[in-house]
Parts: C-alpha cells; structure tokens; sequence
C-alpha cells in the first residue's frame, strides 16, 4: 500500500489496515443460501466489520440487507434504523417493528442484470461492551437499473441489549436467499 492511501484510509476511519483482523470468510456456493453466520465471535476486539459482496436471488432492483444479532427475531430489540440514500434524489426514513437491524442493500436479480452485484460495510461498535447498547452503521451501493445510475445508502440501527455480541446473521430482507458468488468477512477492529 502507498504511504499516501494508507494516510488518506486511516484519517478516514481513524484506524489503520493493520487495526483489522480477518475473524471470518462465507462464500455462497451454487444454489444461494437463506442466510450468512458468523458465530463464536471472540469479544477480544474494540468493533466488528462485515464487508458484504453480493446479490439476492429476488427479482427486484435491489434487495434489503437484514442484520440479527445473538440469534434474536424479536423486533423491540432493534430500533432507530434510519437511512439516508441517494440515486438522483435523496430519499430518507427509518424501519420500525421489524425483527432484525435494518444495515444496507445489495443488489437483485432482476431479469438482465444477474452479473451485478453490490457493496456493504457495516461497522458494529463497542460490540463486547455489557454497559451499552450497540450502535451498527452501514454503507452500501448497487447499480440502479432504470436509470444506469448508482444508489447509495446510508444506515444506522441500535440493538437495544447490554450482552456483548457474539453471532451475527445476515439475510435478505425479502425472504428470498443470498444468489451464488456472494461472499461476506467478519473483522475485528482492534481498539
């Protein structure tokens, strides 16, 4: 890595590349898969970070990015999902009574678009901390297929436990499953 990119990446995240360690890899092989885990996460870090590279199988543009934590599907443990996106216009909201963290989009596989596929980083902070609740942050883009445009979104939720996290699931917001060639990695972030 250039001094120069390695300057500019650590201002930006206030952490450097060698802050992160690989914890964990999933791949979804042929056929897709309904979910993603990561389990027995060490509470040896300061944060986590998933970085998500993928597409759902539901024909539509996009598909929501669901984030469950500790294994729980209860909807008054997750709130304030908020978002903020961009694709031409700037569109904002907030998820309520859904079972799980609302943390991005990816992209779907919408008839003619089945190579494309989308980014998500989402950040879960002071994750081992049983003083607080937890904060999870997200970014995400995908190719928006009506107007050959980029969509980008912008998430925060709160999981609304003091127990330290150590699973996390990720599923497709529609119920459909996470397309072939989807991948996802669980980092620490050292403190």
């Amino acid at each position: 890595m250039s001094p120069i990119l390695g300057t500019l990446a650590s201002q930006f995240s206030g952490k450097s590349f060698s802050s992160y360690e690989s914890i964990a890899t999933v791949a979804v092989g042929s056929g897709g898969q309904a979910s993603i885990q990561f389990t027995s996460i060490p509470s040896t870090y300061k944060d986590l970070q998933i970085r998500l590279y993928g597409k759902s199988t539901w024909d539509n543009y996009y598909e929501n990015i669901a984030l469950q934590v500790n294994g729980s599907s209860t909807a008054t443990d997750y709130k304030y999902s908020h978002y903020l996106q961009g694709d031409g216009s700037v569109v904002a909201g907030a998820f309520t009574g859904v079972p799980y963290a609302f943390a991005g989009q990816i992209t779907g596989s919408l008839s003619g678009k089945t190579s494309m596929f989308g980014m998500a980083t989402i950040d879960i902070l002071d994750y081992a901390n049983t003083n607080k609740y937890k904060t999870i942050r997200g970014i995400s883009g995908f190719d928006v297929v009506t107007s050959n445009q980029c969509s980008a979104i912008y998430v925060s939720s709160a999981y609304y436990s003091t127990t330290a996290i150590s699973s996390l699931l990720l599923l497709p917001g529609s119920g459909s499953n996470f397309a072939q060639y989807t991948s996802a990695a669980l980092y620490g972030i050292k403190g």
